[in-house]
């Protein structure tokens, strides 16, 4: 499959009591279709992955199948430092009907990068399930090398990768090594860097601020890869100005905030991650205002 335009890390709204808020999380997929998104991922990082049970991302998986209709991709994060469990949780995701799984780098046990290829070898080979490795060393502490990316597009074991690490040196490094193959998508991971990103041959973005800006985002993404500059730098520096505010605390916190402010869910997150402080949603709300057209 080949993902590319901007595609919404979705956060997971929960009720007053911790549960999934499914009417929420319905009113933000409809409210990124609307505005005009190119795919959803469901619990991902931003949608606290770490702190949701199988059973609650089946629910969560569910209500955005629903309510998307088939209308863009939906890609469910599966990945764990743990090989097993990963295969497990892709197996589950494909079971469940997501399109791909997003698979991000083992955590904590700082693997070779051999033992990263391996890792994602089996997931494919035992799934058969389309693979977005996400290399993230700033949350992971390993670090998905070039080379070994190319290596494993050559061998068919990864569709895309979500690049996070907001490096254009790397970015054009891993293109290089992938360019001619046409179904392979290079996604970035950080939204401060959409504009050179795609210009240094990237298909896309998988974004944050997309829940405030979902338009603007795709839009950017569409201007770039044509190559209309003065416009696109225009939404650039709105869109880093918005994301500063957004990543000025650990995510999903600030953005959490922002989909508050937009009457869609309450910003209540799970421990460890503290929920926003008022003062923080009233910085978000003004952030927003002076992006403009968000609010209305």
């Amino acid at each position: 499959m080949k993902l590319s335009g901007a595609m919404t890390a979705l956060v997971t709204p929960f009720t007053a009591d911790d549960e999934i808020d499914k009417v929420g999380l319905k009113k933000l997929v409809q409210q990124q279709l609307d505005g005009g998104i190119d795919g959803l991922v469901v619990s991902g990082t931003t949608g606290e992955s770490a702190t949701l049970t199988d059973d609650e991302k089946k629910i969560a998986l569910e209500v955005v199948l629903e309510t998307n209709s088939g209308r863009v991709p939906v890609i469910l994060g599966t990945g764990t430092n743990s090989t097993k469990k990963s295969v497990h949780a892709t197996k589950l995701a494909k079971e469940w009907g997501a399109d791909a799984a997003l698979v991000v780098c083992p955590y904590y046990n700082k693997p070779t990068q051999e033992g990263m290829y391996q890792h994602f070898r089996a997931i494919f080979e035992e799934t058969g399930m389309p693979i977005i490795a996400y290399n993230v060393p700033g949350r992971t502490a390993s670090d998905l090398l070039p080379e070994t990316i190319g290596r494993l597009v050559n061998d068919g074991y990864i569709a895309a990768v979500k690049d996070a690490t907001a490096n254009m040196q790397r970015a054009s490094e891993t293109e290089a090594l992938v360019r001619g193959k046409e179904d392979f998508s290079l996604l970035s991971g950080d939204d401060f860097t959409i504009l050179p990103f795609v210009a240094c041959g990237g298909d896309g973005v998988i974004s944050v601020v997309s829940h405030l800006a979902p338009g603007d985002c795709s839009r950017l993404v569409q201007l770039t890869k044509q190559g209309d500059w003065e416009e696109a730098r225009g939404i650039q520096d709105k869109l880093i100005k918005l994301s500063s505010v957004l990543f000025s605390v650990s995510n999903p916190i600030p953005v959490k905030a922002g989909v508050s402010v937009l009457g869609i869910a309450h910003h209540r997150t799970r421990l460890p991650l503290e929920t926003a402080s008022d003062n923080l949603v009233e910085t978000v709300r003004g952030a927003m205002i002076d992006y403009g057209g968000i609010l209305g």
